[in-house]
C-alpha cells in the first residue's frame, strides 16, 4: 500500500494542524510517513497545501498523484482535483465553500456545523476534518484520542472532551457516509519517530554540545533557534536573538573564543552579512559552526521556497583564503549525524564548518525507526585549567607539524590567550612581516586541508554496483533519488551517488567512483538550481563532466513521478 494525502487552503486555515497531526497518527499506527509542505510568505491568504505519503515500506519522496484531498476552500479543487488517483477522493465542507459536488469523487462533510454541534466552538473544524480523514482511511479512532490528550494535557478536561467529541463526529460521519474505501489501512507495526529535517538538525547540535546559538530570524533556518529555545532550559544552551546577522555571527565568535561549543544560523540573505565574520573567525582560528538555509535568490526571491542555489555562495564566501568544511545532509538522519561532524571537524582543526540545507528538507518530515547517537562523540579539544599547569609557555598561534595550535580557554590559567584580526605571529601578536605571512597561511591553508580530506566521507552508492546508468546529486535529493533507483531497478542497470559531504571534495580517484562514472553509458547529475552548481564543482575538482543534467529552479522540490518521466526521457 502506498497512499499520499494533501490538505489545501489558505493561511490562517490550519491546514498545517490537520497536516501535522495527521503525520504523528500515522506514525503512530507504525506506519512509514513522508510529508513536505508548500506555503506562500504570508500570514492570511494565498494558497498553501500540506502533502502526506504514507506506506508500509519506507518512503522518502512525495509523489503527484493523490488520493484523498481536504480541501478547505474552492482553490484547492480547482488546482489539485486533476492529481486525484483513479479512485480518489476530494472532502470539503459544502456550507462553507457554497457548493455541492455530486460527483461519487466528492464527500461533503459539515466541518462548521459539526465543530459547533459536538465541540461547542467553530475553532474545532479542524479537529472535525482530521477525525473524518482518519474514519476514511481506517486508522483506529484511539489513536487521534490519545494525541488530543497529550496536545491539550494543560488545558481543561473541558476542553479535551470537547475537541475529542468533535474528532469523534467527524469519524462518524465519514464511516457512514463514504461510500467506498480507498483505502486497506490497518495497525502495521510499532510505532515510528516522526522528525523534520530542521528539527533533527537543530537536535544534532544539542546532542554535540552546543552551549550557545545566536541568531536573527530567516527562513528556513528559524525553525533551528526555535527549536533550541524550546529546549534550552533542559540542557542548558543560551539563545540569543541578535539584532542583525552581523552581531548574530560575531556573538558566537566571541562565545566559541570563550570556551564553549556555539553556532548560528540564517539565510543566503543573512549570510551575505556574515561573511566578514566568517573570515574573522578563520583568521583568529575559532570554531564555529554555521547553518545555511537555502531558499530562492536573488535578495529576498522566494522566501518560503526551496533551492540548491547557494552551494557556490558556501565555497567561496568572504575575503581571503582559509580552508572550511561544508556538509550537505540529505535526510532527517543525515542532519542530526551532520551537527556532529561539523562540531568535531570545526573544534578539531579550529576551522569554520558550515552545513548547508533547503527550505525542503527543513520542513519534510520522515519517519525513523530511531536515530543512532552512537556516531556522535563528544571530544573536547580545548586546554582547560588543569592541562594548562602543564605548559611552561603557550602560544596561541604555535607553528605545528599539523598546523593546528593548542586552543585555550581564556582565564583558565596564568597564560594569556591572545589573537588578532590582523595577521600575527605564533603568540597571537600583529605582525607584517613577509616571512611569518607565509607561514601563517601556509599552517592555515596547506597543513590543515590535506588532513580535513581526510575526514570527508565518500559519497554514498545505491543500487547496482555495475551501473549503465548513474544518477547523481546531493543534499536533499538523497530520499527522492534513492526511491527513483527502486523503482527503475527493474528495468534498468541504475544506482545513485549522494553527496552529504561536499568540501573539501572526497578524494574519488581512490573511491572508485570516477571509474564508476566513466564507465557508465548514462550519468545525469540532479540538482534544485539552475546553474548546476555541484556539477561545476564536480568537474573543477575532478575534471569529469557530466553528460546530462537534471534543474528544477521554479522553487519547488522534484516529485518522484516527474523525474522518474525525466530519466526516461534522458535515457530514452
Amino acid at each position: 500500500m502506498d497512499y499520499t494525502i494533501k490538505i489545501g487552503g489558505s493561511a490562517g486555515q490550519g491546514l498545517q494542524t490537520i497536516g501535522d497531526t495527521l503525520a504523528k497518527v500515522l506514525a503512530r499506527s507504525g506506519y512509514h510517513v513522508f510529508s513536505h509542505q508548500d506555503y506562500e510568505s504570508r500570514i492570511r491568504g494565498g494558497h498553501n497545501f500540506y502533502q502526506i505519503r504514507f506506506s508500509d515500506g519506507p518512503v522518502m519522496s512525495s509523489r503527484k498523484n493523490i488520493d484523498l484531498l481536504v480541501a478547505l476552500d474552492s482553490e484547492t479543487i480547482s488546482r489539485h482535483s486533476s492529481e486525484l488517483s483513479d479512485k480518489g477522493l476530494v472532502i470539503y465542507d459544502p456550507d462553507t465553500l457554497k457548493v455541492n459536488h455530486e460527483s461519487p469523487s466528492f464527500l461533503g462533510i459539515s466541518f462548521l456545523k459539526l465543530a459547533i454541534e459536538y465541540g461547542g466552538d467553530r475553532v474545532m473544524e479542524n479537529t472535525v476534518a482530521t477525525g473524518a480523514v482518519l474514519g476514511i482511511i481506517g486508522i483506529d479512532i484511539s489513536f487521534i484520542t490519545d494525541l488530543l490528550r497529550e496536545a491539550f494535557e494543560r488545558k481543561s478536561n473541558e476542553i479535551i472532551s470537547a475537541n475529542i467529541k468533535a474528532a469523534t463526529a467527524g469519524y462518524d460521519y465519514a464511516i457512514k457516509n463514504c461510500s467506498h474505501r480507498l483505502f486497506d489501512a490497518k495497525i502495521a507495526a510499532a510505532r515510528k519517530l516522526l522528525i523534520s529535517g530542521i528539527d533533527a538538525l537543530a537536535l544534532g547540535c544539542i546532542s554535540s554540545g552546543l552551549k550557545f546559538y545566536s541568531a536573527y530570524p530567516m527562513t528556513p533556518s528559524t525553525g533551528i533557534m526555535n527549536y533550541i529555545s524550546a529546549h534550552s532550559s533542559e540542557f542548558g544552551v543560551i539563545v540569543e536573538q541578535a539584532e542583525d546577522e552581523i552581531a548574530a555571527i560575531n556573538m558566537a565568535i566571541g562565545a566559541s573564543f570563550g570556551g564553549i561549543r556555539a553556532m548560528t544560523g540564517t539565510s543566503g540573505g543573512g549570510f551575505a552579512l556574515m561573511v566578514e565574520g566568517l573570515s574573522l573567525a578563520a583568521m583568529t582560528e575559532t570554531p564555529i559552526v554555521i547553518a545555511l538555509g537555502q531558499r530562492p535568490g536573488p535578495a529576498t526571491g522566494l522566501p518560503t521556497r526551496t533551492e540548491q542555489g547557494d552551494l557556490q555562495f558556501a565555497l567561496h564566501a568572504a575575503h581571503g583564503e582559509f580552508p572550511r568544511v561544508i556538509l550537505a545532509p540529505g535526510s532527517p538522519e543525515q542532519a542530526f549525524h551532520a551537527a556532529g561532524k561539523a562540531f568535531d571537524l570545526s573544534e578539531k582543526y579550529q576551522i569554520p564548518a558550515i552545513i548547508i540545507f533547503d527550505q525542503y528538507l527543513a520542513d519534510c518530515q520522515w519517519t525513523l525507526e530511531d536515530l543512532d547517537t552512537g556516531m556522535i562523540a563528544y571530544r573536547d579539544y580545548r586546554i582547560r585549567e588543569n592541562d594548562f599547569k602543564a605548559l611552561s609557555h603557550y602560544k596561541r598561534h604555535e607553528f605545528t607539524e599539523t598546523g593546528v595550535s593548542p586552543l585555550a580557554v581564556p582565564g583558565d590559567a596564568q597564560h594569556i590567550v591572545i589573537t588578532d584580526s590582523d595577521e600575527h605571529d605564533e603568540n597571537g601578536h600583529i605582525n607584517e612581516d613577509a616571512e611569518i605571512r607565509r607561514k601563517m597561511l601556509d599552517k592555515r591553508l596547506f597543513k590543515k586541508m590535506p588532513l580535513v580530506r581526510k575526514e570527508i566521507s565518500f559519497p554514498q552508492l545505491y543500487g547496482d554496483i555495475n551501473p549503465a546508468i548513474v544518477l547523481t546529486g546531493w543534499g536533499s535529493t538523497y530520499g527522492l533519488m534513492k526511491e527513483t533507483v527502486d523503482v527503475l531497478s527493474n528495468k534498468y542497470g541504475i544506482a545513485m551517488l549522494h553527496f552529504s559531504e561536499l568540501y573539501p571534495f572526497p578524494d574519488l580517484k581512490t573511491g572508485g567512483i570516477l571509474k564508476l562514472l566513466s564507465e557508465a553509458k548514462v550519468s545525469i547529475c540532479i540538482e534544485n538550481n539552475a546553474g548546476s552548481q555541484f556539477a561545476r564543482l564536480m568537474k573543477t575538482e575532478t575534471g569529469y563532466d557530466f553528460r546530462h543534467s537534471i534543474n528544477r529552479y521554479d522553487g519547488r522540490p522534484f516529485l518522484l513521478d516527474e523525474l522518474i518521466g525525466e530519466i526516461e526521457d534522458v535515457i530514452g
